[in-house]
C-alpha cells in the first residue's frame, strides 16, 4: 500500500534497483570484474554487511553473454568443504561422487571441457565467504591448479565481510592469498554530500517525484544507517509505511525517528 501511496515502482535503494549509485569503489570493481573475465583468476570483494556487495555483482553479471560465461552463485557457505564442491558439481550438471578425489577429478574434467570445447568460462561467485571452512581455504589453491598451474579455467570471486581479508592474511592461507588478482573493498557511504546523492538516486529510481524529507531528516537517516544502503532502504520503507495511516505524503523527522526506533 505504501508503494501506491508514494507512487513507487520499487523500494528505494532496494533489490529491484536497476542502476547502482556510481562510486569510485564500484567503478574499480567493474574494471577488475572485467579483467577477470578476460584473464580468469581469483578476486576478493569485501565490505561490511549492507553496503551492496551482492547487488553490485548481480548487476555486473546480468548483462553477461550466457554463451560465453556460466555464472554460478553460491550463498550457502556454512557447510563442510565437500558440500561446497558438491554444490559446484551440481551447478555444472554433474552427479557428485562421494569421494573428494573423484569429485575434484570430475569437476576439473567438466571445467576443461567447457573451456576447450565450448569456449565457456565458469564464473563462480561465493557469497558470505567469511563462513567458509578453513579446510576449503587451504585446499582451494590445489583445486584451481590446472596442468601444472599453467591454465586458468575458471574465475572465482570470494565475497564477504572485512574479516575474510584478515583471515586470508594468515599463514595457513598464504597460497590462496598469493593467487588473489585483486581485492576490492566497498565501504559505507558516510560522506554527507555523497549520502544525500545516494538517497536521491534511490528515490528517483523508485519513482519518487516530490521531496520527501528535510536536510535534517537526511542527516538522521545517515546517522542511523551508518551509510549502508540496505539499512537506509529499510528505514525509508518503514517510514513510508508509518506515513500511510497518518495521511502524510512526506517523511518528517519525527516519522523517520519513529521508523528508526521500530527497527532497533
Amino acid at each position: 500500500m505504501y508503494r501506491e501511496h508514494f507512487g513507487l515502482t520499487q523500494d528505494p535503494l532496494g533489490k529491484q534497483s536497476r542502476a547502482l549509485f556510481d562510486t569510485e569503489p564500484l567503478r574499480l570493481l567493474k574494471q577488475r570484474f572485467d579483467w577477470l573475465l578476460e584473464h580468469p583468476g581469483v578476486g576478493l570483494l569485501t565490505g561490511p554487511p549492507g553496503v551492496g556487495k551482492t547487488a553490485a555483482l548481480r548487476q555486473l553479471t546480468q548483462p553477461l553473454n550466457p554463451h560465453r560465461f556460466e555464472v554460478i552463485y553460491l550463498a550457502e557457505t556454512d557447510f563442510g568443504r565437500l558440500d561446497l564442491y558438491r554444490s559446484l558439481a551440481l551447478a555444472l550438471g554433474l552427479e557428485p561422487p562421494h569421494r573428494r578425489a573423484a569429485l575434484w577429478r570430475e569437476i576439473k574434467a567438466r571445467l576443461r571441457e567447457m573451456a576447450e570445447q565450448k569456449h565457456l568460462l565458469p564464473l563462480w561467485i561465493i557469497d558470505e565467504a567469511q563462513n567458509l571452512p578453513n579446510e576449503f581455504f587451504r585446499d582451494l589453491p590445489a583445486f584451481i591448479n590446472f596442468a601444472f598451474d599453467s591454465q586458468d579455467l575458471m574465475t572465482l570471486w570470494l565475497v564477504g565481510h572485512p574479516s575474510l581479508a584478515q583471515t586470508l592474511q594468515r599463514a595457513p592461507y598464504e597460497a590462496l592469498a598469493s593467487r588473489l588478482q585483486c581485492h576490492i573493498q566497498l565501504p559505507p557511504i558516510d560522506d554527507p554530500e555523497q549520502f544525500t546523492a545516494l538517497v536521491r538516486h534511490g528515490l528517483k529510481q523508485a519513482g519518487v517525484q516530490q521531496q520527501l524529507m528535510s536536510d535534517s531528516g537526511l542527516h538522521l537517516l545517515l546517522m542511523a544507517s551508518r551509510g549502508r544502503p540496505r539499512t537506509a532502504s529499510q528505514i525509508l520503507c518503514t517510514a513510508m509505511k508509518l506515513a500511510v495511516p497518518k495521511g502524510l505524503n512526506h517523511l518528517p523527522d519525527e516519522l523517520l525517528q519513529e521508523a528508526i526506533e521500530a527497527l532497533r
